[in-house]
């Protein structure tokens, strides 16, 4: 098995924000790409949005890789390699599509989850062929966060993984294998543990929720842009980092619930910009300079590392 983006078609289900993004990074690369959106209303918004983010990313030249698609039936099944689900973040929806995606799809096509969570295995529960069903889980924004991950479930093929990470590769992304089906993944694992650190500490009065954003992205946080955890401690010193680590991590937070100021928040309805609060409060002006400023910032960043990134052929 080899992908080409040339030669590949890919299908996504479900046009949101994740997969229409994840649709533009594939066609980028050259893949022909059809999205499946059952919501009239959202598939009619596709192609402008399509058209506006294939001309920031510089790539309107494949904006005609780029079409839609309404039903499961409209789909020209027996062309399709690879299809990529991005639907809600619920067990049994991914479980009965793949179930008919299993149906749909040629017996050689890789079937792939963007499951933020859910372990790659339980999605597969019940397929007939396990072996081509694998995670592939982007970041949003997933047209400026290079980063995906190529996750293995328990019966995945290592020839589909290593076929979707050259893929990927081809479309100017950096994968990452996760060999260990297991909640979280790799990079979602890392960050809760360090929310789980960061809201104990607002919970036990140590710092406000505002210096805590403000360490994290003006202190180490900003290192990790030229450095991950290992190169910063080789960096540093792995004999600074040992004593160190001897002495804070008995004290590390290690709760297997989320904390207080979490929770209340969440039982309170207030659940971040989509309700007007959440751990800060949100104005439909606010909303939009933050996201514009956050989207800048990610567009800067991106400047920084793009020699360190693959080249879109």
């Amino acid at each position: 098995m080899l992908f080409t983006p040339a030669e590949t078609k890919v299908v996504i289900v479900g046009g949101g924000t994740m997969g229409a993004d994840v649709a533009a990074v594939c066609a980028r690369g050259g893949c022909a790409v059809q999205v499946l959106e059952l919501t009239t209303e959202r598939r009619a918004l596709l192609p402008d949005y399509f058209a506006s983010t294939m001309i920031d990313l510089g790539y309107e030249n494949r904006l005609h890789l780029l079409t839609t698609a309404g039903s499961l039936e409209e789909v020209d099944w027996p062309e399709v390699d690879l299809v990529i689900e991005c639907v809600p973040e619920r067990l049994d929806i991914k479980q009965e599509l793949f179930a008919k995606l299993e149906q749909y799809a040629k017996p050689e096509a890789v079937l792939a989850s963007n499951s933020t969570s859910f372990p790659i295995s339980d999605i597969a529960r019940g397929l007939k062929t396990p072996a081509r069903m694998i995670g592939l889980h982007f970041f949003m924004p997933a047209h400026l966060v290079p980063c995906v991950e190529v996750v293995y479930g328990a019966k995945t093929s290592p020839m589909v993984g290593e076929s979707l990470s050259r893929l990927m590769t081809a479309c100017g992304m950096v994968p990452v294998t996760v060999k260990k089906d297991l909640p979280g993944f790799l990079a979602n694992r890392l960050q809760h543990a360090l929310s789980r650190e960061a809201f104990a500490m607002v919970d036990a009065g140590i710092a406000s929720l505002e210096d805590i954003d403000k360490a994290v992205r003006f202190g180490f946080g900003f290192r990790y842009i030229a450095a991950g955890p290992a190169m910063q401690r080789d960096h540093a010193g792995l004999d600074v980092h040992g004593a160190g680590g001897a002495t804070i991590y008995p004290t590390l937070n290690n709760s297997p619930d989320i904390a207080k100021c979490l929770s209340d928040r969440i039982a309170s309805g207030k659940l971040g910009m989509k309700t007007g609060e959440g751990f800060y409060s949100w104005t439909a002006e606010t909303m939009k300079a933050e996201r514009e400023r956050y989207q800048d910032a990610l567009r800067a960043g991106l400047k920084i590392i793009q020699k360190d990134i693959p080249e879109i052929k």
